[in-house]
């Protein structure tokens, strides 16, 4: 199992900040959060950085069991 974690508007779109998945990429694991969670979180995802274990990742990366992918939108203020 992977974890999958959201953040800020990911988060707010989804109505979760965590959900946990099998999956085997990075790509699969997005495109079953996508049909989970809706419209609103795919364009957010159009936007975010995903990154694998606290590292960059593109979306064809392997993920084994236990391993953690985290959408991270960009995020304005001031």
């Amino acid at each position: 199992m992977v974890t999958l974690r959201l953040f800020a508007g990911a988060r707010e779109a989804a109505g979760t900040g965590a959900a946990v998945y099998e999956a085997s990429t990075v790509r699969e694991l997005l495109s079953i959060a996508e049909n989970d969670f809706g419209g609103e979180f795919s364009k957010i995802l159009t936007i975010s950085r995903v990154w694998l274990n606290g590292d960059p990742v593109e979306g064809d990366s392997q993920i084994s069991d236990g391993d953690e992918v985290a959408v991270l939108p960009p995020v304005s203020g001031g």
